[in-house]
C-alpha cells in the first residue's frame, strides 16, 4: 500500500538535472550532470593524444545572415556526450558541407524573392493600365460610343482587356438590346417564374402550355436547381445559402418563362453568373437574352443539328489553314471538334478557363462576334499544339475536357493572335455564308420535288 510513498520520499528532489522524457511519461532525472563539452573535449584528448584546433572564428557561426530552418544546423552540433568528439577534419568538412547548404538556400532565397518581385511589378503596371485605360473609357469612349466604338484606337484598347468598372456597361452596349427587352419586362417574367415555382406541383395536370409540355418546363426548373449548385462551386457565391444563389435562380428563371421554347440548358448558368458578377440584375437578364439570341449562342442551345455542323466545318477550315499538323494528328483518331468544342461554346469558355481569363475572352468575343469564340478554341490549341501532338485520343480529349489551371492570359491571347482567320481570301463570315449555301443547294438537289 506504501509502494508509492515510499519512492516519492526517495526521491531527490530535482534541483540540478530536468528530467527526461521517454514514449510514456518521465523517466527519473540523471543524478550526474552532463558534462561540459571542453570538460569532455580535454578527456577524449588526453586519452588519444590528438590536439582540437577550432577553426578560424570568422567561419564559426556568428551573425550568419541567413539560417536555414529545420535540422539544417545540427550538422554543426558536437555530438552527445557517450560519443567521441569529432575530428578536426570532420568539423572542417561539416562546416563546408552547412556553407554550401546556407549558400543554396540563399540562392533560392534570392531567386524567390526576385520573382516576387517582378510579379509584384508587372501587378502594379497592370493596375496603373487599367486605371489609365478606365479614364479613357469613362471620359472619351463611352459618351461618344457609336463614334468611337469602331475606331482603331479603341479596338487596340479593347484587345488589352476591359478596366473591371466598365466591363459590364462596355458588354451591355456591344451585345445590344435586339429584343427590346425593359427591366420592368424582366420584372413581368420574374413574377411569372415565381408563380410558376409556388405552384410546381399543382401544374402536372394542366395540358400542354404556350407549345412546351408540363413535364419539360419542370425539368427545366429542377436543372436550373441542380446546375446553380455547380456553378463557380470554387467562388462559394452562387450555392445554396451565398449571396448570388437567389439572383441566378431568378435570371434564369425568368429566361425559361420568357424563351419557352428554348427553355433551360445546361451551360447557360455560367453565362448568366458572369453577367451578374458584372451588370445589376435587370441588365443582367437584358444582356443574357440578347446574346443568347445570336444565331451562333440559338443554334447550340436549340440543339440545332445541322447549324452546329456548319459551324464545326468552319471551325476544321481555319484549323487546317492555322495548324496542319495537329490537324492530321487530330484527324488519325478521328477526334471531331465536336467532343472539345460544344462544352466551350456552350459557357462561351467560362467554365473551361480561370474566370479573369475567360471575362477577357469576352471583352473580344463582344467586340468580334461568334468569329472570336472559334479563334479562342484555335488559340487554346496552338497554345498546346506540342503537348497534344504527343497525346492518344483519350488523353486529347480528358486534356481539352479540362484544360490546366495555371494558362495565363498573356501566353492565351499571344497564341490567338498569331491565328489568321482567312482562308483563300475567305474570312470566317465569308466561309461560313459558302458553307451555308452549299447546304441548301444540296437540299434543292436531294428534293422530293426534283426527284419526281
Amino acid at each position: 500500500r506504501n509502494f508509492f510513498a515510499k519512492r516519492t520520499k526517495e526521491l531527490k528532489p530535482a534541483v540540478q538535472s530536468a528530467p527526461g522524457w521517454k514514449l510514456f511519461g518521465k523517466v527519473p532525472p540523471r543524478e550526474n550532470l552532463p558534462k561540459d563539452s571542453k570538460i569532455i573535449q580535454q578527456e577524449y584528448e588526453a586519452r588519444t593524444g590528438r590536439m582540437y584546433k577550432p577553426p578560424p572564428s570568422s567561419a564559426r557561426r556568428k551573425n550568419i545572415e541567413f539560417e536555414p530552418l529545420s535540422t539544417t544546423a545540427l550538422i554543426l552540433e558536437d555530438r552527445p556526450a557517450n560519443l567521441p568528439a569529432k575530428s578536426v577534419e570532420e568539423a572542417l568538412r561539416h562546416r563546408q558541407e552547412y556553407d554550401e547548404m546556407v549558400a543554396e538556400a540563399k540562392k533560392r532565397e534570392i531567386k524567390e524573392a526576385h520573382k516576387r518581385k517582378k510579379i509584384m511589378r508587372e501587378r502594379f503596371k497592370q493596375e496603373e493600365n487599367i486605371a489609365s485605360a478606365m479614364v479613357i473609357w469613362v471620359n472619351e469612349i463611352l459618351p461618344n460610343w457609336e463614334g468611337m466604338r469602331a475606331t482603331r484606337r479603341v479596338r487596340e484598347l479593347w484587345w488589352q482587356g476591359l478596366p473591371p468598372s466598365v466591363r459590364g456597361k462596355v458588354w451591355s452596349l456591344a451585345v445590344g438590346n435586339e429584343l427590346n427587352i425593359t427591366p420592368e419586362l424582366y420584372e413581368i417574367f420574374l413574377s411569372r417564374a415565381k408563380e410558376r415555382w409556388k405552384s410546381f406541383s399543382e401544374t402536372s395536370s394542366e395540358n400542354d402550355i404556350e407549345g412546351v409540355s408540363v413535364a419539360d418546363r419542370e425539368a427545366s426548373l429542377e436543372l436550373i436547381k441542380l446546375d446553380i449548385s455547380r456553378t463557380f462551386p470554387s467562388l462559394y457565391i452562387f450555392q445554396k445559402g451565398g449571396p448570388y444563389h437567389d439572383l441566378l435562380h431568378s435570371v434564369l428563371g425568368a429566361y425559361t418563362c420568357y424563351r419557352p421554347d428554348v427553355g433551360y440548358v445546361q451551360g447557360m448558368s455560367f453565362i448568366a453568373a458572369v453577367l451578374i458578377l458584372n451588370l445589376e440584375e435587370a441588365d443582367a437578364f437584358i444582356a443574357f437574352a440578347n446574346l443568347l439570341n445570336k444565331p451562333c449562342q440559338l443554334a447550340f442551345f436549340r440543339v440545332d443539328h445541322s447549324m452546329m455542323l456548319k459551324y464545326f466545318a468552319a471551325f476544321e477550315v481555319f484549323f487546317e489553314e492555322n495548324l496542319p499538323k495537329l490537324f492530321l494528328h487530330f484527324k488519325s483518331y478521328s477526334l471531331t471538334p465536336d467532343i472539345y468544342l460544344i462544352d466551350w461554346i456552350f459557357t462561351l469558355y467560362s467554365k473551361s478557363l480561370p474566370l479573369d481569363l475567360a471575362c477577357r475572352v469576352w471583352d473580344v468575343f463582344c467586340r468580334d462576334g461568334e468569329e472570336f469564340l472559334f479563334r479562342t478554341g484555335l488559340g487554346i490549341l496552338r497554345l498546346y499544339e506540342d503537348i497534344l501532338l504527343q497525346m492518344d485520343f483519350i488523353h486529347i480529349a480528358q486534356f481539352l475536357t479540362k484544360l490546366p489551371e495555371d494558362i495565363t492570359s498573356e501566353k492565351l491571347f499571344s497564341c490567338i493572335a498569331a491565328i489568321q482567320m482567312q482562308n483563300s481570301n475567305k474570312k470566317w463570315a465569308q466561309v461560313f455564308a459558302s458553307l451555308m449555301k452549299d447546304n441548301k443547294e444540296g437540299d434543292k438537289n436531294h428534293s422530293p420535288a426534283l426527284k419526281s
